[in-house]
């Protein structure tokens, strides 16, 4: 099995067995956020403690791109402190503005390196972020409270 294979059923798998996907009640910060180019829909809560993401839970509906990204997000980002959250967040993002030259750090981000090969299709970046990108501006939010 070659790496690209692996990637792409690691992405399946998230898709298939999202993490974290039902809203957990009271959150510190709820956002929606919707992939206007085609569609994909999330809603994200976080729970924060001070600056330490306690939980994200999430609901949605979109392709498999965007289900399996933000699974691998919420439990990539759950227990970490904000600023160690950025770090990992701006990983994925440099990934994705790669156009594919960037495999990501496995260390960093997980099985967030499984999308790196979506990088070299422009119209699914947006759906590789859509989840990521909502986190931020909750973060965002929260932080500002």
């Amino acid at each position: 099995m070659n790496l690209e294979s692996l990637y792409q059923e690691v992405i399946l798998d998230h898709y298939k067995n999202p993490l974290n996907k039902a809203l957990h009640e009271n959150p510190t910060v709820q956002v929606h956020h919707v992939n206007t180019s085609c569609g994909d829909e999330v809603t994200l809560n976080i729970h924060l403690k001070d600056d330490l993401v306690t939980d994200i839970s999430w609901d949605g509906v979109g392709c498999s791109i965007s289900i399996a990204s933000t699974s691998v997000m919420s439990d990539l980002l759950i227990g970490k402190h904000a600023e160690e959250a950025i770090e990992i967040l701006n990983s994925f993002v440099e990934i994705m503005q790669s156009k594919g030259a960037k495999p990501g750090d496995e260390e960093i981000l997980g099985d967030g390196v499984a999308f790196s090969g979506v990088s070299r299709f422009p119209a699914r970046i947006k759906c590789a972020l859509l989840g990521w990108m909502a986190f931020k501006d909750a973060l965002s939010q929260g932080l500002t409270r």
